[in-house]
């Protein structure tokens, strides 16, 4: 699901029991240091847009963030809202599963609806 696109970014949900979403840059650098440097202040824009949309929206014990490329060597970040009842927590989400869990959480659509809007108002 691609929640929100320019000529630079895109978001797209990343399946998963908590709200996880990844930001790549259109462009498929390498590396953070690949990217111009008005790419990279925007890629960080889009971040904490996103990391202040989630603790708004969910309320969790945490957001982790991450950027890996061993498998998809295109620049991306993760961004995950993390709770003490999820499955995998204080473990990544990469990591040894703790616990079953199902969690109630407000809706993601909705979520994904107030992220484009903040990003579509704040860009």
């Amino acid at each position: 699901m691609r929640i929100y696109e320019d000529g630079d970014i895109f978001i797209e949900r990343e399946a998963s029991e908590i709200p996880w979403v990844k930001i790549f840059t259109h462009e498929p650098y390498k590396e953070l240091t690949d990217a111009p440097a008005d790419i990279r202040a925007k890629l960080w824009r889009v971040y904490e847009i996103t990391e202040k949309e989630m603790l708004e929206y969910y309320s969790p014990k945490k957001i982790n963030m991450a950027s890996f490329g061993n498998y998809l060597p295109h620049l991306h970040i993760h961004v995950m809202a993390r709770f003490e009842d999820d499955s995998f927590f204080p473990e990544p989400m990469w990591g040894k599963k703790q616990r079953e869990s199902i969690l109630e959480l407000p809706s993601f659509e909705e979520f994904a609806k107030r992220l484009y809007e903040r990003l579509t108002k704040e860009l």
